[in-house]
């Protein structure tokens, strides 16, 4: 099944419970394995093939068991900054003093005893 816009959320935590199990049986891993090297009891990973909620932290955890955890970028991609757009949106560095500046500090006038 297609998980898209279209499949109300309850489906499609179901549909990832199921492919989750999928994958832990093609590697031949156990539910108590997962749960030892995720850090989570079994009942935890029974609940999530079965389609139940869980946190997502659990999940993140899951996902590194199974050897998944990169596909969490495309789930949400990272924004690409183009060169161009990096470029645009530095600020120029003044490479000299301006006459503004200049006027600024000329209006401070020094006296004998003045301390900087």
């Amino acid at each position: 099944m297609k998980i898209d816009k279209e499949i109300i959320p309850e489906t499609a935590v179901k549909e990832i419970g199921l492919r989750i199990a999928q994958k832990r049986l093609e590697q031949g891993i156990t539910q108590v394995d997962v749960a030892k090297q995720a850090g989570v009891g079994k009942r935890t990973i029974e609940r999530i093939e079965a389609g139940f909620d869980i946190k997502l932290t659990t999940l993140v955890r899951i996902l590194r068991v199974l050897n998944l955890s990169d596909n969490l970028n495309e789930l949400i991609p990272a924004r690409i900054i183009s060169p161009i757009d990096v470029l645009k949106n530095q600020k120029e560095q003044p490479k000299r003093a301006t006459k503004r500046q200049n006027l600024i500090n000329s209006k401070r006038t020094w006296k004998w005893g003045d301390e900087q």
